[in-house]
């Protein structure tokens, strides 16, 4: 349904160029009209929409990193029959819904052809119409709630959705952890926190499980009242589909209140700034994620030199060299954006959006391919668990949509799942 509007929407912008005659010249001087940047000689430009500050800046940079890694390794593209420099134009959304449209905006003036992001579905939504107003095709890297592709013929995702990761989360806490009784925390108004918890909810309920929800307001620092309620109430798990920067404090207070029930998280809490809030400490916090260490030895190795190799990019990575699944998500969008742009055969942003839906790309993570919805043909999560000696994620398990039940929300795959 995507290729058919993609092609239904580039007949009629052809006709209304015939009917009003030669575009106007571009006279900024930056680019010509295909996105080539005249000034370099032959550069193609893929934006970047991250949060590289607030509540998900963390997040962010290490979804960055991943891209600027693998720019690093393939800096250029053959689009037809011409080489072209790839040029990684980055925009900070400042994790902020009103900040994500003037973003979006930015990109779209820099004659992007693609553009990859954003970490944080609630940005990823808000500039959703910006690049669909500008002809720009969007690839989400790591942004799982399902509003990001509904509705639309322009917005592209790599990575699994809510209802199937909310599903086995739920099944984990069931099957693996023995829940009756589960409390769960977002914050108020956050689209991926609220959507997550209504998946795990149904999910959960459907397992007979007993669910308790509460919200916590915006730039909440205190979670000591949410946390008493928890333990008071007797739950088994505490599920807090939050940030990086709110995981961080949840744990901690989670500690200081005594609480011993496991936390359990979803991919934003795959973060060495988690492991670092639960080091030492006698707390057990698991996670869903797309990525866990060990699944390709070459990539990590140079992944791990990259990040080794400048003060900044080790302090984007949280200090360390562990490899966060985001990065390893942002590196395998770069290469997808590049096959996008060979097979349209052009910069063009319109000739990329109709050349996606049949992009394929073998990743790290996996494969790469999309439904009908633009949505990433993906069937498995993988289960962490945080060595509190080490620091280190440890892989549990691998999950897919047999064990999180057909109605999860995945791809109706026979593909297998990753060893």
């Amino acid at each position: 349904m995507k290729k058919i509007l993609a092609l239904l929407l580039a007949g009629c912008m052809a006709m209304a160029l015939c009917a009003c005659g030669t575009p106007a010249e571009d006279t900024s001087g930056d680019a010509d009209s295909s996105g080539t940047t005249s000034a370099d000689g032959d550069t193609v430009v893929i934006g970047v929409f991250e949060p590289l500050t607030g509540d998900n800046g963390a997040g962010g940079k290490q979804e960055y990193l991943g891209m600027q890694y693998a720019n690093s390794v393939t800096p250029e593209v053959t689009i037809g029959d011409k080489t072209y420099q790839v040029k990684l134009e980055v925009v900070d959304n400042e994790s902020s819904n009103d900040k994500a449209v003037t973003a979006a905006s930015q990109l779209v003036s820099k004659n992007v052809s693609i553009v990859l992001g954003s970490y944080g579905s609630s940005v990823s939504i808000a500039a959703s119409d910006t690049f669909e107003a500008a002809n720009v095709p969007a690839m989400g890297v790591t942004c799982t709630n399902p509003q990001i592709t509904e509705g639309n013929d322009h917005y592209f995702r790599i990575c699994f959705l809510d209802p199937f990761q909310g599903t086995v989360l739920a099944n984990f806490a069931h099957d693996e952890l023995g829940a009756q009784k589960v409390y769960c925390l977002g914050q108020l108004g956050n689209d991926y926190d609220q959507g997550l918890i209504n998946y795990f909810t149904e999910a959960a309920e459907a397992l007979g499980m007993e669910v308790r929800s509460d919200s916590f307001p915006l730039n909440n620092s205190d979670f000591t009242s949410y946390l008493t309620t928890a333990k008071n109430e007797g739950a088994e798990v505490i599920f807090a589909p939050t940030s990086i920067s709110y995981a961080q404090l949840i744990v901690e207070q989670s500690v200081a209140q005594g609480i011993t029930v496991p936390l359990l998280g979803p991919d934003t809490w795959d973060s060495n700034m988690v492991l670092a809030a639960a080091q030492g400490k006698d707390i057990d916090v698991y996670v869903s994620t797309f990525y866990a260490e060990g699944g390709d030895p070459d990539f990590e190795a140079g992944f791990k030199e990259f990040i080794k190799s400048s003060d900044e990019y080790l302090n984007n990575n949280g200090g360390n060299d562990i490899i966060a699944a985001v990065s390893a998500m942002g590196y395998d969008a770069y290469y997808t954006a590049l096959e996008a742009l060979k097979l349209a055969g052009s910069t063009d942003p319109q000739a990329v959006m109709e050349a996606l839906p049949d992009v394929e790309y073998e990743g790290v993570t996996g494969h790469i391919a999309f439904d009908d919805q633009g949505d990433a043909l993906r069937d498995s999560a993988f289960i962490k668990h945080c060595n509190n000696e080490t620091g280190l994620w440890e892989f549990v398990t691998v999950q897919t949509v047999a064990d999180a039940g057909s109605d999860a929300g995945a791809a109706d795959t026979t593909e297998e799942a990753a060893e």
